[in-house]
């Protein structure tokens, strides 16, 4: 086959049409908070829970990006290897994506959108003159400027590994 051929640039379409799928809302994902927060009530909390959504959306599309990966290599008729430097930089890079995807991103998502639920439920926003020192301020708004920073931490880090990655694809470190 190698790199030239039609298959080979089929699954090569496949392979970045992917990662643009699956990566590209993460990169929105923390403004996405910012605006849900910025918003609040249950505008904030609708934009929160769309962002969620998507993102869920998006990580089926991130699965499929070394599965194209390895068929690329596999299909190139020795012009890739496994044994290369950049691909296995490309692999252990995209484990860690994955990992702050699972360990961080979602969970810290999805328990914003459960205490946004709980604190629309409630009325939807802060009590007037419950500034922060205030003992008037709901015990929900501590939790959400707390999941609000890690969130945007760990997109931070997603967001860093990416560009790290498409680095290495595109420079090939090692050849």
């Amino acid at each position: 086959m190698g790199v030239e051929s039609g298959l080979y640039r089929f699954v090569l379409l496949l392979h970045i049409t992917t990662v643009v799928v699956g990566f590209g809302p993460l990169f929105f994902s923390a403004a996405s908070t910012r605006l849900a927060r910025q918003r609040g009530g249950t505008e904030g909390a609708a934009i929160s829970d769309a962002n969620q959504q998507m993102t869920e959306w998006a990580e089926k599309a991130i699965y499929a990006v070394p599965v194209f990966g390895i068929l690329l290599v596999l299909l190139s008729d020795g012009t890739w290897g496994f044994d290369q430097l950049w691909i296995t930089l490309s692999f252990v890079l995209y484990f860690a994506v994955v990992a702050v995807l699972h360990a961080v991103v979602k969970p810290t998502h999805r328990r914003l959108n459960e205490v946004t639920a709980s604190l629309v439920s409630e009325g939807g926003r802060a009590p007037a003159g419950a500034g922060a020192g205030s003992s008037r301020r709901p015990p929900q708004l501590a939790e959400l400027e707390q999941l609000g920073k890690k969130l945007a931490a760990g997109s931070g880090v997603l967001n860093g590994l990416v560009v790290v990655l498409i680095g290495v694809m595109i420079w090939k470190p090692g050849l």
